[in-house]
């Protein structure tokens, strides 16, 4: 916000430069990001965050300095001559939505002449950005620059049925904007409405049907409270941005509204002349109470490290108009109502420490350390990551919200999802329950950039709603992993991250319906789910377009691969004798998994067996149909002496008859 020094002195006694109260000003925490010198005046630019509307006017940032310098602020002497006649008798306000507006005041001002406004007025709003358009519409401007209370002035004569309705917009409603805008209105926007049709976006901008000309005589003031959501959704979708939408949503004085009123209609009959009717329409549903804050010293003290004397928080808090009394050893204050962001007693501390001073915070030279080893859950994440880098897998970092149109790929029918509501995100505001949707929407990228082969996995937390009201969701760490490759591949990533982690845990596939699989396994662990694993489904290909590609991916839960505990580690000698290995290729049906395959071997091996070690699978010329090649080692060896081929032979021909008996294995000749 840009601020007059000359403006500022109205309401408050200073006689510091520009750039003294600059710093002042980020002291107190408006930070100032530059001063201007405007031929005798300075203006500073003051950086107002969003939880402070009450410094978006002079007034405010006088009060500010007022509070830091000890100095009386003086509001404005306001006194009107109003005429007999009183307002509620040229026009009625309605309030249909009371959740989006929570007061509407109407003031008539009659016999006012449109015209271009005194030199002091024009310069003021062209030294702080504001052009100046004509006296009635610059008091107005003026008003809000001074109190940050935006009103609105109507040309009487054009509201139909002297009426005010606040409403929300019918669908199919249309607006064009005083600047022009032609706004195609939906259901979810307040606007001001008369009798027959929208006259203005509500806390955005005004309507050209209504706004003042030359030709004016009768002014329908306009100070009102609305919803910051509302006027914040409102005025992005329309793509209409003002400096009444800018003050509004930070929230303005709900309070001060008739004040504010009171100062506009002064302005406006010193500026264009007119008689006030008697009074204002006052359309208020809900009186908010007050809030009544406490702070402790002790509290306060150990908060900030310093001592604040009890009389100098009194005087600050006081300063700021929180009106303090003492009370059982706390300082009970009552929040003004433009400090809508006053709520607890860390707010008060934090009042009392800008003013009081942050410099007086003490400091030392020197500052301790304290360098702590990494927890059990951090080394082992950097263990995952260490071992999947090792197997070429990179690691990805992804926003934590995806579209209803993929997730849906990944749930049940009818299953829940948890929404944001930010208005800012009509797409991707759900909540992932997978990590498996964002690594796609990575291979995706991957894919069209032609960087393959694309190995990527994630570490993140997933929430999957429980289905009972106003509970949290459960909130579980998952890492998964995506690739172009086979699944042959990326089960051999993932059983070697189990092992890496437990050398001596049972890894098994087991093969499953999954939803978003058209090959699906779940992962066990010593007879413990702990994750699943498959080739994604031809949906979910169409859906990411991957036409030449068939994509595999595992998650797994990283609490469980956390209770994996390794046990000692086993020494063996170098064995002494050699050992012989043997490569079979045999035909089994398509349908016969490793695992029947691994098991025949076992149930007739001999002690020599040391290892059965997969190999290939191969389709093809030579192959018939829903018949695969299936391609194993065995490696033998003696520890107590060295074997010869013939007793292999023998192991051989057990194993291969035991194979031909439990899957239908027939040897492969060449």
């Amino acid at each position: 916000m840009k601020v007059s020094v000359n403006w500022l002195r109205d309401y408050v006694e200073i006689d510091l430069s520009a750039e003294r109260i600059a710093e002042i000003l980020m002291n107190l925490g408006l930070p100032c990001e530059g001063i201007e010198q405007v031929a005798d005046d300075a203006v500073i630019d003051v950086e107002v965050t969003s939880n402070r509307g009450d410094c978006l006017s002079h007034i405010g940032i006088a009060r500010e300095l007022a509070a830091a310098t000890g100095k009386e602020l003086r509001l404005p002497d306001v006194r009107l001559e109003e005429m007999d006649r009183p307002a509620s008798d040229f026009v009625q306000v309605e309030i249909r939505e009371p959740q989006a507006c929570g007061r509407y005041t109407a003031r008539i001002i009659e016999g006012v002449k449109i015209g271009p406004s005194p030199d002091w007025v024009r310069k003021r709003l062209e030294t702080v950005g504001m052009r100046s358009v004509n006296n009635v519409v610059d008091a107005t401007n003026y008003a809000m620059m001074e109190t940050g209370q935006p009103p609105h002035a109507f040309d009487y004569a054009t509201i139909e049925g002297r009426k005010i309705i606040v409403r929300k917009a019918a669908p199919g409603e249309q607006l064009v904007s005083i600047d022009g805008t032609q706004c195609a209105l939906t259901p979810e926007m307040l606007v001001i409405a008369d009798a027959q049709r929208p006259v203005a976006l509500a806390g955005v901008m005004g309507g050209l049907q209504t706004e003042v000309t030359d030709s004016t005589t009768t002014i329908l003031l306009e100070d009102a409270w609305f919803d910051p959501v509302s006027i914040r959704t409102t005025s992005r979708r329309l793509s209409l941005p003002s400096e009444a939408s800018f003050r509004f949503e930070r929230i303005v004085d709900i309070e001060r509204i008739d004040w504010a009123s009171q100062r506009t209609a002064q302005l406006i009959v010193q500026l264009a002349g007119g008689r006030i009717a008697k009074g204002m329409v006052d359309a208020y549903p809900r009186k908010p109470q007050p809030k009544q804050v406490s702070i402790r010293l002790s509290r306060l003290n150990k908060l900030l490290g310093i001592d604040v004397p009890q009389d100098v928080a009194m005087r600050i808090l006081s300063a700021l108009k929180f009106e303090p009394r003492l009370q059982d050893g706390s300082i009970v204050c009552i929040s003004p109502t433009w400090r809508s962001d006053i709520s607890r007693e860390a707010d008060l501390i934090e009042e009392v420490a800008r003013v009081y001073g942050y410099g007086k915070v003490s400091t030392r030279r020197r500052i301790q350390i304290e360098a702590r080893p990494a927890d059990a859950r951090q080394k082992l994440s950097e263990a995952v990551g260490a071992f999947l880098n090792g197997c070429g897998y990179y690691e990805t970092v992804n926003v934590t919200f995806v579209d209803r149109a993929v997730a849906d790929l990944f749930a049940a029918p009818g299953a829940g999802h948890l929404t944001v509501r930010d208005v800012t995100r009509k797409t991707g505001n759900l909540l992932r329950q997978t990590l498996l949707t964002s690594l796609l929407e990575v291979l995706k990228t991957n894919v069209n950039a032609k960087n393959l082969p694309c190995c990527i996995y994630e570490t993140a937390d997933t929430f999957v709603p429980t289905g009972v009201k106003d509970s949290l969701p459960q909130e579980r760490t998952k890492v998964a992993l995506v690739t172009d490759g086979s699944l042959r591949q990326l089960r051999g990533a993932a059983e070697g991250l189990i092992k890496s982690i437990n050398r001596t845990a049972e890894v098994r596939f087991e093969p499953a319906d999954l939803i978003w699989a058209q090959v699906g396994a779940h992962i066990l662990v010593n007879g413990r789910e702990i994750g699943q694993a498959g080739v994604f489904s031809d949906a979910i290909r169409q859906k990411f377009d991957f036409k030449d590609l068939s994509p595999c991916g595992a998650e797994l839960d990283f609490d469980e691969l956390m209770a994996l505990k390794s046990g000692p580690i086993k020494i063996r000698p170098i064995p002494r004798f050699p050992a012989i290995e043997r490569d079979l290729s045999i035909l089994v049906s398509e349908q016969t998994a490793w695992a029947e395959i691994a098991q025949a071997v076992q149930g007739v091996a001999p002690a020599e067996l040391e290892e059965t070690r997969f190999v290939d699978i191969y389709r093809g010329k030579g192959i018939a149909p829903g018949t695969k090649s299936v391609t194993l080692s065995l490696r033998f060896r003696d520890e107590d002496g060295t074997l010869t081929h013939d007793v292999v032979d023998r192991y051989q021909t057990t194993i291969l008859e035991n194979l031909s008996k439990a899957v239908g294995a027939e040897l492969r000749s060449l």
